[in-house]
């Protein structure tokens, strides 16, 4: 299969599939080509599975294909999972027109001056670069080659196979959001039992000459904490008499990006630091006056933390970062008095913290239904293509104009994108008997072919896999959706299925260096050869 895998390979990547672009479509359209053209489907056309996304404009789809084995009656299925888009090429510069062209791309790099690395990995002859060639359509194009290689002999198949190729995972994953029902009722439709799902997204070395290769039994998840600053302006000419929010703005990414102490952790694995995604402060235009309010937010994964732990926990940091900018503007303050000989008198406010929550309860007890106004005015806002994070600014804005709190002030609230967490769990019985299989599976493939594993609970990087079990509590869900404005509307999660359907992400993954970079570049000894190997012991041993 190494060599159907690679040039499967290079034809996708040779179709543009940037996300929020046409060529999502035109991809879904060549995926499901492949797969009619094989026997077995051609037999069984009504196992293609297409599902339109929904008021699409670019006409995206979700491509799925069920393998029925025939060995014996098996419910248990597998599913191979992955997304057919990619990020963009604006960073391939001067190469930006072989960015799709795998072999054209490897000829311009050979007279490059490139990183030692880079240049010995396009030395050795066993990469292939390109935009996807990594993360992830080499993923796609091992499990398509599968599928129609075990696809030549369902006799000797006991169990079943789902693939699910999906859209739009680089950005909102409303691919497999919008999946989730559908494989509901194509589990019920064929009397299926989901044992597990299987991502090929990317793995790589987590360390400079790190000598492993990784299996995850889960993902991390993701939350998107926004912060709404509300200052009190002043006039440059009196510059203590005001509490800049910009400056609080600057204060909350001191405290909160690559704060260590804001790690989640679990069976001693720790999630990457949070980090600010955005700060600005909201004035309209220039004046000589500091800023009224601000807003910042930040990429904040989770591994098995309550959202209500998270709530508290960003909760303090704004209280700290409050009081501390109070007594920075009073000790500053204090010394310009001491140096032009002027009486001191320190400034005092009364300082406020609210949960999104919090602020919309104060409102609804003094106003009750005009808070649906407000929301009303913002599905207007998102019809006009305002910043779905942005939007609740106005919102809040109204709240504390119409409460009439106008004191320095924080809001936390949370945005899009909400990427659920979860992984197999010792405590959980039927888990723990995957886990131990999967360890022992990947455990002796490593020692029959000379690797060096490992096995962890979370993979590293945002996928889709978030959106197929939920370990987060109901409490813990309550929380989110009560601070997340507009939750409904704007990010609207089939909690429910996806809890009920429940299936297990792992990763075995394609293996290569430089994802969502213009040095992308995909194994191929490995990618091509070993990573299907192991796959298809995984399936064999786990049906």
């Amino acid at each position: 299969m190494k060599e159907e895998i690679e040039n499967l390979t290079k034809k996708l990547v040779s179709i543009d599939s940037v996300n929020g672009t046409e060529g999502e479509k035109k991809i879904g359209e060549f995926i499901e080509k492949y797969l009619r053209e094989i026997p077995y489907f051609q037999k069984y056309p009504e196992q293609v599975i297409i599902q339109p996304l929904k008021e699409d404009p670019l006409g995206r789809r979700n491509v799925m294909a069920l393998l029925k084995g025939e060995k014996n009656h098996n419910p248990e299925t597998l599913i191979f999972h992955g997304h057919m888009d990619t990020v963009g090429v604006e960073d391939y510069k001067g190469l930006k027109d072989y960015a799709f062209d795998c072999d054209r791309l490897e000829e311009a790099l050979k007279a490059m001056d490139l990183p030692k690395e880079m240049k010995e990995d396009l030395d050795s002859g066993d990469y292939m670069f390109g935009r996807g060639a990594l993360d992830m359509k080499s993923g796609d194009a091992v499990f398509m080659v599968i599928l129609k290689h075990l696809s030549e002999h369902p006799e000797d198949l006991s169990g079943n196979l789902l693939l699910s190729i999906n859209p739009v995972e680089e950005n909102r994953h409303q691919g497999i959001i919008e999946e989730a029902e559908l494989l509901m009722e194509i589990q019920k439709k064929y009397g299926l039992h989901y044992k597990a799902a299987i991502n090929n997204d990317y793995t790589c070395p987590l360390y400079p000459n790190d000598p492993h290769h990784y299996v995850y039994l889960g993902t991390v998840g993701k939350l998107l904490p926004c912060f709404y600053i509300q200052g009190k302006e002043t006039h440059v000419g009196q510059p203590f008499e005001g509490y800049d929010a910009s400056r609080v703005a600057a204060s909350l990414i001191s405290h909160i990006t690559l704060n260590t102490d804001l790690l989640d952790q679990y069976e001693e694995e720790y999630t990457l630091p949070p980090m600010g995604l955005k700060m600005k402060d909201l004035k309209e235009s220039y004046n000589v006056q500091t800023a009224y309010d601000a807003l910042v937010y930040f990429n904040y994964l989770v591994h098995n933390e309550e959202i209500t732990t998270t709530i508290d926990k960003l909760i303090a940091v704004c209280e700290k970062v409050m009081n501390e900018e109070l007594l920075n503007l009073n000790k500053e303050y204090a010394k310009y008095c001491d140096l032009t000989h002027t009486a001191f008198k320190p400034y005092k406010y009364h300082m406020n913290v609210f949960t999104y929550d919090e602020l919309k309860s104060k409102y609804v007890k003094k106003f009750g239904e005009k808070y649906q106004d407000l929301e009303i005015k913002a599905e207007a806002l998102d019809k006009q293509g305002v910043d779905q994070r942005e939007i609740p600014v106005t919102i809040i804005k109204e709240m504390l104009k119409a409460l009439k709190i106008n004191d320095p002030s924080i809001v936390l609230y949370f945005a899009p994108p909400y990427c659920p967490h979860n992984t197999l769990k010792n405590e959980v019985k039927e888990e723990k008997a995957i886990k131990d299989q999967l360890t022992q599976i990947v455990k002796d493939f490593g020692k029959k072919k000379g690797l060096d594993y490992k096995v962890l609970q979370f993979f590293p990087s945002l996928s889709d896999s978030s959106y197929i079990k939920i370990d987060d509590s109901d409490e813990s869900i309550n929380a989110l959706k009560n601070n997340f404005p507009m939750m409904n509307k704007f990010y609207d999660l089939p909690i429910e299925t996806i809890k009920s359907l429940n299936i297990p992400a792992l990763d075995f993954g394609v293996y290569g260096k430089d994802a969502h970079k213009w040095m992308e570049r995909v194994n191929k000894p490995y990618s091509f050869e070993i990573l299907p190997e192991l796959i298809l012991e995984a399936v064999h041993t786990m049906l």
